[in-house]
């Protein structure tokens, strides 16, 4: 049963690309009672270690970087230009209230809107990404006065919701928050129990701008196996394709997407596993984009690695939601792999590809 507590705290905490502080801080809090060590890479990410009894090592990687912007500059009007961190859809922009954090740790509000010129047709259209952010001033001077400078984090504001059908979880950032949570509800699930792997748990930064600290953590770590876990599109949306991957549809298992192909080895394992545990899964093809495992995938001579995800609707918006089920489900195969792995299980795995 997922934690709504920490999951409100963890998805609402403020933690664009490039300024996850606050959220690696939630994350390093909550497993403070269950894992023996934690290290960070030089770029912010967080690492938590279970240690084991053998020599084997397994990676779980949640990004925990969240789509947003920071401050490109200060129109004289008081108006703020942005510059976005992550794939941000014009179309979620009109009307979104951001958070704006300054140096001195200020937190002010503001909100993204447009001209009311151009007739229907300008009312329509989405606002564009180069947008300004209005924050209820009249000069660049009380900006600038109130703390604003360019480089400032901009995070989207939200509310954590549980609707009316009680699995259903709305907030921002679950993009990838939940992912995090994953792999923090599985380190919470060895406390006290003895596996044969090392199991270490990432909050990854920097993943909406390049994957940056997959790489890192990556080289850091040295895995024999590792997992991304992100979401995924679910299609059951008014326009969607209404396809197997929606919300409730149990475990995603990534197959390939634009960064990365699932060691079969790997995918195989995980297939019947989810199989033999009762669980329900779905395979995802994704033509485009990528996750952390496209990083993972390539340290060293080769990572027996794979992506597990979670289906979300509304994928980069401040209101973003994601199914109860999907989690528990995700946590449970994911720690049935990390309890049962061995260097014979390993092998057998690795010899799909040779």
């Amino acid at each position: 049963m997922a934690n709504h507590e920490f999951l409100e705290k963890i998805t609402l905490v403020p933690g664009v690309s490039g300024f996850e502080k606050q959220a690696t801080r939630v994350m390093k809090e909550y497993l403070s009672d269950c894992v023996d060590e934690f290290q960070y890479d030089n770029l912010g990410s967080l690492v938590a270690i279970k240690k084991g009894t053998g020599d084997l090592k397994v990676l779980m990687a949640g990004h925990i970087d969240e789509i947003g912007f920071v401050v490109k500059g200060i129109e004289n009007d008081g108006y703020i230009k942005v510059h976005p961190l992550g794939g941000w859809p014009g179309r979620n922009l009109p009307s979104s209230v951001m958070i704006l954090t300054t140096r001195e740790g200020k937190e002010i509000k503001g909100v993204f809107g447009g001209s009311p010129k151009g007739g229907e047709a300008g009312r329509q259209a989405p606002l564009p990404i180069d947008a300004l952010l209005d924050i209820g001033v009249t000069s660049k001077e009380e900006a600038v006065k109130a703390g604003v400078r360019i480089g400032d984090p901009i995070c989207p504001a939200s509310e954590f919701t549980v609707m009316t059908n009680p699995k259903f979880l709305m907030s921002k950032a679950w993009d990838d928050r939940v992912g995090v949570a994953v792999i923090c509800e599985v380190m919470k699930a060895f406390k006290g129990v003895e596996t044969e792997a090392t199991i270490y748990a990432a909050g990854t930064i920097q993943e909406e701008v390049g994957c940056r600290g997959a790489k890192t953590v990556g080289q850091m770590i040295q895995p024999d196996v590792a997992f991304a876990l992100d979401v995924c599109f679910s299609n059951d949306v008014p326009d969607g394709k209404k396809d197997d991957v929606k919300l409730g549809c149990g475990v995603v298992l990534g197959v390939l997407d634009g960064s990365v192909i699932a060691h079969t080895g790997l995918l195989k394992k995980m297939e019947s596993l989810c199989e033999e545990l009762g669980l329900n899964y779905q395979l995802d093809v994704l033509q485009g984009g990528g996750t952390d495992s496209g990083e993972l995938s390539k340290v060293g001579k080769g990572v027996v690695n794979m992506t597990l995800s979670i289906p979300s609707r509304y994928m980069h918006s401040s209101h973003t939601i994601v199914r109860e089920d999907d989690i528990d489900a995700t946590v449970k195969v994911l720690a049935e792999f990390c309890k049962r792995i061995t260097p014979e299980i390993l092998e057998e795995i690795k010899k799909d590809k040779q």
